[in-house]
């Protein structure tokens, strides 16, 4: 039967329209077309009704598909959740692309758009500039080039998935397929998609990896602070890692003759010989533009992105066997990021060896996160530093390097445009450093026009150019590592797994069913001739200031089985001490989540799924206990102004939704950032609000008559700590009675800490009818920046919605696997209309998950729809 609408429950439309933020708007669409869609969906709701339905997936009884080798079941549960069974891999794969074209094609075939930079041709020239940055960093040549790379088997298992979509995609028309191609149809697309290829989901990797780059934002902000702040002030806002008071994920070993060693210790480092750090690199920039902020936005993954992931031995569980649990942050959309399913082999064997299951991307075969038979494995972002800019001398049709002039490499791009009558074509500059951003940027087109250097450079004439050098323009074999870990059953065979694993770097976290728990840092990781050189954009003339063309070993990355305390607990903090010999980068978060995890882990004892489930939903704020006093001691003159300050005293630093504490908490934190710094700082580097600024103030706090807390604005005026303190709660006290109520014990955290779900195609559209379509919002969530149930708002905004989010929990009993935990952020399905659009996100507000099973007898005992694909007779 087909995954047919709820009868019961019409889609909520969002509370308020949020502000356009992303990248370009779906359509323009004309008052003719809002006339057609009201028609549609007013007088023609029969019609509606019928192209609603005709999109949604059968998801039982059976088809007949060509090329599958023999009979292969979907059984799915009562939440849509597809697992699959197969007698091989090709009919494995084969499946599992059938049935992700079933629940989210649009969604997969957009993507593919975005990742080969031909947005414009479903959206018309609001597109174009992202198809231009795209273009530029050439992430589909990448991919294409990545194929000839790959193992023989994981080109086969692309080949079956690329198959099982074409499948589907042959037996159903774009409009059979999803709404959008029939709203999008509206707006003049004359639109059939092209058939599905292995280059098509390797590209993806290419959007991921470049959401989890690293350091590039802190590089250009570096630069944007140099215009009016010296190094010494731009360093007091970066300050080091408090390695005294935030542990690192590994905390024991060392390298030893180039090989990381768990049971080593410090002493027995050493040291690879590094070059001098040149004299000549980029110490200062005086303006930059709006910002390559832009570029992650549109891909749906937000600022602020991170991950949860941690795992316990025996020892510490009252099952008596590990427990991992992982929940990435990334930003919000609907559908969200990750699709839920199984893969599992009727019988394992060399030549069909996955029997596995957890979270994937619409568009990428096997599993991404999760578990199989043995073994189970989380991500979180290690945030190396893996891109470079670079400042290129240009003259012509040449750029100056190591004292003479080398040619630029060039080629053209041509994207078609809805809309446009001709193609639009522009040409791709590159340098031996990468390509030339700066001719799509703006932005790092007036870094170079303004950029400062050191030492004999070049003249600047019009200004320098800027190039991008980033690891995963480089052809990697992930795509192996993917499969490779899928059917993995120890140790020593995931991290062979991982060795592949090239970017993005992750925190890799792992636990078996014989016990064993571990951690493996992998990626490729540029090694540079100067050491450090990635806190301001370099001198591309300047050989000095080149990479090596080596990268940080994979045996000498930080890696430990069964750590000594038993545990392993990862929240993108730094990844080791100052002791390791190789820079995998800075950019670390500060630690403020990953200790409090560890805190409750060690204080715990011994936890049990529910435990593990707990402290993913914990809220507490561990910088509260730091900032708290000092605002209790500022006199407040009046019952009105006192009446948020009483909030704060016995306020347990926790931030449920119902808390007026954390309401108010959180409004002074926003304009105490405010106050602080915007008076000294431009727009575009104002604070986010992060834990790196909760490290910023936690020193600045103890300086109270530190020149930042100056009002520049006021000239006959020097503020101090108090003062500033003072205002930021008298306005956050007034801010709250505009925003929820006049008595403080009346406002709550939720109210205004709100989430929202966005399509990123449709839901972006000017027709308020066609939001509410496809967008689901108004989700009062607990949480905040920086906090293990990290539901992120950004301080520099007006407002204190939610940036970034858990995009899925899970937690997985290495005793008993049907035991298991897991909830995604929306649901499996990308059909606005079905009832697995978002029928898990009421439960992932609410903090509860979902039974995760895995035995075949467990599935079908709670299965709701099985489909049986048949090969076609003759086919």
């Amino acid at each position: 039967m087909p995954d047919t609408p709820a009868d019961t429950a019409t889609p909520a439309a969002p509370a308020t329209r949020r502000p356009f933020r992303s990248w370009p708007r779906a359509a323009r669409w004309s008052t003719y077309v809002a006339a057609v869609l009201v028609l549609v969906l007013v007088a023609g709701l029969v019609t509606a009704v019928v192209t609603v339905r005709r999109s949604l997936p059968q998801t039982d009884g059976e088809v007949e598909v060509p090329g599958l080798g023999a009979k292969v079941e979907v059984v799915r549960d009562d939440h849509g959740i597809p697992q699959v069974y197969a007698s091989s891999s090709d009919d494995l794969f084969y499946a599992q692309g059938y049935v992700q074209a079933q629940d989210r094609f649009f969604e997969m075939d957009f993507r593919r758009h975005v990742t080969s930079g031909r947005l414009s041709e479903l959206l018309g020239k609001d597109a174009l500039e992202a198809d231009m940055y795209i273009r530029t960093m050439g992430w589909r040549r990448v991919a294409e080039q990545e194929l000839s790379l790959l193992s023989p088997e994981t080109l086969s298992y692309l080949e079956a998935f690329s198959a099982g979509v074409n499948a589907y995609m042959d037996s159903h028309t774009p409009s059979q397929m999803s709404l959008e191609y029939s709203l999008l149809a509206l707006n003049g697309l004359d639109y059939a998609p092209e058939e599905w290829t292995p280059a098509d989901s390797v590209a993806w990797l290419k959007a991921m990896a470049w959401d989890l780059r690293g350091n590039m934002e802190e590089e250009i902000q570096r630069a944007l602070m140099t215009v009016n702040h010296s190094a010494e002030e731009i360093a007091s806002l970066y300050p080091a890692y408090p390695f005294e008071r935030h542990q690192p994920i590994v905390t024991q070993g060392a390298v030893v003759d180039g090989v990381f060693e768990q049971d080593a210790s410090g002493s027995d480092t050493r040291k690879p010989a590094r070059p001098a750090l040149p004299t000549a690199v980029t110490d200062s920039l005086e303006r930059l533009g709006a910002g390559l902020e832009r570029m992650p936005e549109m891909l749906g993954h937000g600022k602020g992105i991170g991950s949860n992931a941690w795992a316990v031995d025996g020892e510490h569980s009252t099952t008596g066997k590990p427990i991992l649990a992982n929940d990435p942050h990334l930003g919000t959309s609907m559908p969200g990021i990750w699709y839920q399913m199984g893969l599992h082999c009727t019988e394992l064997s060399e030549a069909c060896p996955f029997d596995t299951t957890g979270f994937t991307f619409a568009g990428v075969p096997g599993v991404v996160i999760g578990h199989n038979q043995q073994i189970a494995w989380g991500f979180s972002n290690l945030g190396p530093d893996v891109v470079d800019l670079y400042l290129e001398k240009l003259d012509g049709k040449l750029y100056e390097y190591d004292g003479g002039k080398r040619p630029l490499a060039t080629r053209e791009e041509i994207i078609e445009v809805l809309g446009e009558d001709e193609p639009f074509t522009f040409t791709v500059r590159s340098t031996k450093h990468g390509p030339l951003l700066s001719d799509v940027s703006a932005q790092l087109s007036t870094v170079g026009a303004n950029a400062h250097v050191q030492g004999p450079a070049p003249e600047r004439g019009n200004g320098y150019a800027v190039a991008l050098s980033w690891t995963a323009l480089t052809p990697n074999r992930t795509a192996d590592a993917i499969f490779e870990i899928d059917k993995a059953t120890n140790w020593d065979e995931f991290r062979a797994a991982t060795r592949d694993f090239a970017a993005p770097s992750q925190n890799m976290v792992y636990a078996d069913r014989a016990g064993h728990i571990g951690y493996q840092a992998p990626g490729l990781i540029p090694i540079r001739k100067s050491g450090n050189a990635g806190a301001y954009p370099a001198e591309g003339w300047v050989a000095a200031n080149d990479w090596t063309g080596n990268y940080v070993p994979f045996d000498a990355l930080p890696s430990v089985l069964d750590p000594e305390d038993g545990l392993v607990a990862t929240a993108n903090q730094a990844v080791i001490d100052g002791d390791y010999p190789y820079y995998l980068g800075d950019s670390w978060s500060y630690g403020y989540r990953s200790q409090r995890i560890r805190d409750v882990l060690e204080e715990k004892g011994r936890l049990g799924v529910e435990d593990m489930t707990r402290l993913q939903l914990d809220t507490s704020n561990e910088f509260a206990p730091t900032f708290v006093p000092y605002l209790l001691d500022i006199l407040l003159p009046s019952p009105y102004l006192a009446a948020g300050q009483r909030l704060l005293k016995g306020w347990d630093h926790t931030q449920p939704t119902d808390s007026a504490a954390a309401a108010y908490y959180n409004a002074v934190w926003d304009r105490t950032l405010e106050l602080t710094f915007h008076d000294q700082m431009q727009q575009s580097v104002w604070p986010t609000g992060n834990d790196r600024w909760f490290e910023v103030m936690r020193r600045l706090l103890e300086e109270p008559y530190s020149p930042w807390w100056d009002n520049a604005d006021t000239e006959t005026v020097v503020e101090t700590r108090d003062d500033i303190l003072y205002q930021a709660m008298t306005s956050a006290r007034d801010e709250l009675v505009r925003r929820q109520a006049r008595r403080a014990v009346d406002w709550t955290w939720g109210h205004q800490h709100q989430m929202d779900l966005e399509s990123q195609t449709l839901g972006q559209s000017d027709l308020a009818v066609v939001r509410w379509l496809f967008n689901r919002g108004g989700y009062e969530v607990p949480g905040g920046g920086d906090l293990v149930n990290a539901t992120k708002w950004d301080a520099a905004a007006e407002d204190y919605d939610v940036t970034a989010a858990p995009s899925m929990r899970m937690v997985v009993s290495l005793a008993d696997l049907d035991d298991s935990r897991w909830v995604s952020l929306s649901g499996v399905s990308g059909h606005a209309f079905s009832r697995h659009y978002s029928d898990q996100t009421d439960l992932w507000v609410a903090g509860e998950t979902l039974p995760w099973y895995f035995s075949r007898d467990r599935l079908e005992e709670n299965g709701e729809d099985t489909l049986t694909l048949v090969p076609a007779a003759g086919g």
